[in-house]
């Protein structure tokens, strides 16, 4: 079982997976509906077989795992055929567009006993590992308030609006550090571009257990800023995605004289994480969750909370 992997979207980052798939060697056939862009891939990857018919994937017995790439709005029928197929399936953030479609691959992931792993990058990156590991030792104390910022002038889309291209990552992120599902939401979003599609959103989160957080998310936006800030009772942890350190600690805490609250400073910190690619490290572990039958740490039940966390704040909002 050694190239056992269907791709499906070689475009805007299915061109990563492809390269990732291929250096890992377990990449059989690659697959998008152009021709050009087939033809582009060729280039950097000439020995790879391609395809532009989806059912070439789903025939082809040596495949057993089918990798989902494409827009947003595909991912729920893609990965609907690949179940029924008798194929794992690796799909790209978010897992649908709906609960309801989320349910639905629920449940024929478990009727046909196949994997779903959803592509939450961020629980593979080294600092985000990092992160949730110091936390869990006490270093910054009981979480208190989380906030993320996803901002940039980046890729524009007008088939899914910013919520729900780039907030569940952080979404994912929240949920994994808190451990529970948020029992309020407020989400203001605006549109500039497109009419009806949101350029920039703004989500605040309450949960059960006092901690509080907002996400900021936007592709319309003067400068790239991707960070998540964890604050503490004992400190607070910065993951910065931009910076060449990408884990940060600020120990600063409140001290209290004569009933007066006052803000102790200490000096920051740099924590030393691995250098690893983040999207390798996914496709390693969906590897290895395939191999060994084992449930993905992103996988389609993680998946199905983010989605309604994303639909709720719509429908809310």
């Amino acid at each position: 079982m050694d190239r056992f992997v269907g791709l499906i979207g070689l475009g805007y980052w299915g061109k990563n997976i492809l390269r990732n798939l291929y250096e890992l060697g377990v990449l059989h056939t690659a697959c998008d509906f152009s021709h050009e862009v087939i033809e582009e891939r060729k280039r950097s990857f000439p020995e790879v077989s391609y395809t532009t018919d989806f059912n070439d994937l789903l025939s082809n017995s040596e495949i057993k795992a089918i990798a989902i790439a494409t827009p947003a709005v595909t991912h729920y029928e893609l990965a609907k055929k690949a179940l029924l197929a008798g194929k794992d399936v690796f799909v790209e953030k978010p897992m649908t567009t709906s609960v309801k479609e989320g349910e639905e691959l629920v449940k024929i992931a478990e009727e046909k006993n196949k994997i779903i792993m959803v592509g939450h990058i961020l629980q593979y990156h080294p600092a985000v590992t990092k992160l949730k590991e110091l936390i869990s030792q006490g270093l910054i104390g009981e979480i208190i308030y989380i906030y993320s910022h996803r901002v940039n002038v980046g890729k524009i889309r007008t088939d899914e609006n910013v919520w729900w291209s780039l907030a569940p990552h952080d979404v994912s992120l929240i949920l994994m550090l808190t451990e529970k599902m948020p029992k309020r939401i407020y989400y203001q979003g605006l549109s500039y571009i497109t009419k009806g599609i949101d350029d920039i959103a703004l989500a605040s989160l309450e949960f059960e257990n006092g901690i509080r957080g907002h996400i900021f998310v936007g592709w319309w936006h003067p400068y790239k800023e991707q960070k998540l800030v964890v604050i503490g009772s004992k400190g607070m942890l910065i993951f910065d995605d931009t910076t060449e350190e990408k884990l940060f600690l600020y120990p600063h805490k409140v001290e209290w004289n004569n009933g007066i609250p006052v803000a102790k400073k200490e000096e920051m910190r740099v924590i030393p994480v691995e250098k690893k690619e983040p999207l390798k490290e996914e496709l390693l572990h969906f590897i290895e969750c395939v191999k060994e039958r084992k449930s993905p740490r992103t996988d389609v039940y993680e998946g199905l909370r983010v989605l309604k966390v994303l639909e709720k704040i719509m429908s809310d909002g």
